[in-house]
């Protein structure tokens, strides 16, 4: 009896992406013996083929932009014509198999020192493709059997899935990887698009649609809604629509695109109302799909909603007692903060240590255009709707003097505090660095602070931190 509970719990993680490689850090720091299972490599698809080369993509587009618009701070660049002498404005160019060859190795780089990590926490790595076994097993399937196929049992006092998911494949615009590409798949390109098509009009679609127009493809974005960003603060998404077509993109709004087809060199893309646009490569971002088919999640007792996601609580706990999910394979926010969040919550509870149950409504997160758009907390909607009681202030970055020094003409900082109170209860920021700046306003919303105890924080001057003092400031609340 006594040896039995001096075992150390045992917990197999299956899946290495933000969720598991947290989960399996966390458990083994509590004493936990852990097993990392992971198919590619630990990292996942957000770290080889999603957040971390899609960001430097982006990163690149930016540093593009920054050039282009330099000369509006007086800034020019010029070279000395061989022939006359006489200066000549140099174009741009983008190297686009350096720069693909530089992301995918920043995301292996990556992915070995988040493996690295884990081996110094003491986690045991087994790489294969697992499935659950009922409550208390993980078998994993690996190549190197003499028959192509081995398998290993991980018996487990405690299991946490965090698979992911995958881009959602249509049968009439089916991806080949060379003229119709998924997001994962861009980083074969070997040259900017002439002409990108762009289907899906959501966050996904929306930054690539705004980092290949900065990096010089002529780009056409297809909408099914009104507005681009359609679940997104509305003000926000009409910044954003606007800098889009300034720039020279394409947006068909209210239009759906039936089916996408290769041509002899490049593709088609037929409207639901019969009409066609041709381009020279088109971005398929119509949504994901969890990977949680066939992985023995229903015959342990798992959960899962109509769309196949694994039902979680607050603490990515499922249904199974001892079995805990996390990411983008889960009902919760499909968002890497959010799945590293629920692995770490998760192993605190299994392992009786201390937890504060996840927020959805406290999580910051941000749409990698440009500018970029930052949110936390309750929205205009719900305040509208009344399902949320809050006074709003809007205001625009054109009047905060850093933004002028930077030649920043689009954005705002936009407040919502809880009526009576002044309890800050939500924001937007639009802005180029709108990830940094949001941070402030989701300490005040996390611990509750006052629009008057965020005003009395001193910022810099100048800075665009600035506007959101401004904006507290303006909302300051008469006791």
């Amino acid at each position: 009896m006594g040896n039995e509970f001096e075992r150390k719990q045992r917990i197999a993680v299956v899946g290495g992406g933000p969720g598991g490689y947290d989960a399996a850090i966390a458990g083994a720091q509590l004493g936990g013996d852990v097993t990392l299972v992971e198919q590619v490599g630990v990292g996942g698809s957000a770290v080889l083929t999603d957040v971390v080369p899609s960001k430097t993509l982006i990163a690149v587009a930016e540093a593009t932009n920054a050039i282009g618009e330099a000369a509006d701070l007086g800034v020019q660049f010029f070279s000395r014509s061989e022939t006359t002498g006489r200066p000549v404005r140099p174009e741009v160019a983008v190297n686009l198999t350096a720069v693909n060859k530089r992301l995918l190795g920043l995301a292996r780089q990556q992915s070995e020192d988040m493996r690295a990590s884990l081996i110094r926490a003491g986690v045991k790595i087994v790489q294969g493709h697992g499935r659950l076994d009922g409550p208390d097993s993980v078998i994993v399937s690996t190549a190197a059997g003499p028959d192509g196929t081995d398998f290993d049992q991980i018996d487990a006092d405690t299991i946490v899935v965090s698979v992911g998911a995958s881009p959602r494949i249509l049968s009439s615009a089916v991806p080949d990887g060379e003229r119709i590409f998924t997001w994962t798949q861009l980083y074969s390109l070997t040259a900017i698009p002439e002409h990108l098509i762009v289907v899906g009009s959501g966050v996904t679609g929306a930054e690539f649609a705004s980092a290949y127009t900065a990096l010089g493809s002529k780009v056409t974005l297809i909408s099914s809604r009104d507005q681009v960003l359609p679940g997104e603060d509305a003000d926000a998404a009409a910044v954003i629509e606007n800098v889009f077509k300034r720039n020279g993109m394409t947006v068909l709004s209210k239009s759906r695109a039936d089916s996408v087809e290769r041509t002899a060199d490049g593709v088609v893309a037929t409207l639901s109302d019969g009409t066609t646009v041709e381009g020279s490569h088109c971005l398929m971002a119509v949504g994901s799909i969890p990977n949680t088919k066939g992985i023995g999640l229903e015959s342990a007792g798992v959960q899962l909603s109509e769309s196949g996601h694994i039902r979680v609580n607050r603490v990515a706990r499922t249904s199974a007692p001892n079995i805990y999910a996390a990411g983008d394979c889960t009902t919760f926010l499909p968002l890497a903060s959010v799945a590293s969040m629920q692995g770490r919550t998760a192993m605190f509870h299994a392992m009786g240590d201390a937890v504060n149950p996840t927020e959805l409504r406290n999580v910051a997160s941000n749409i990698f255009t440009q500018p970029q758009i930052a949110t936390v907390g309750w929205t205009q909607r719900q305040i509208e709707e009344g399902i949320a009681q809050g006074d709003i202030y809007k205001l625009p970055l054109s009047s905060n003097p850093r933004a002028k020094m930077m030649g920043i003409k689009d954005g705002f900082v936009k407040l919502f505090a809880r009526t009576g109170s002044g309890t800050v209860i939500g924001g937007v920021v639009v802005a180029p660095n709108a990830s940094e700046l949001i941070f402030p306003i989701a300490l005040a919303v996390e611990h509750r602070l006052t629009v008057d105890q965020v005003s009395r924080a001193f910022t810099v001057y100048p800075s665009l931190s600035g506007s959101i003092s401004d904006a507290a400031r303006a909302m300051h609340i008469v006791l």
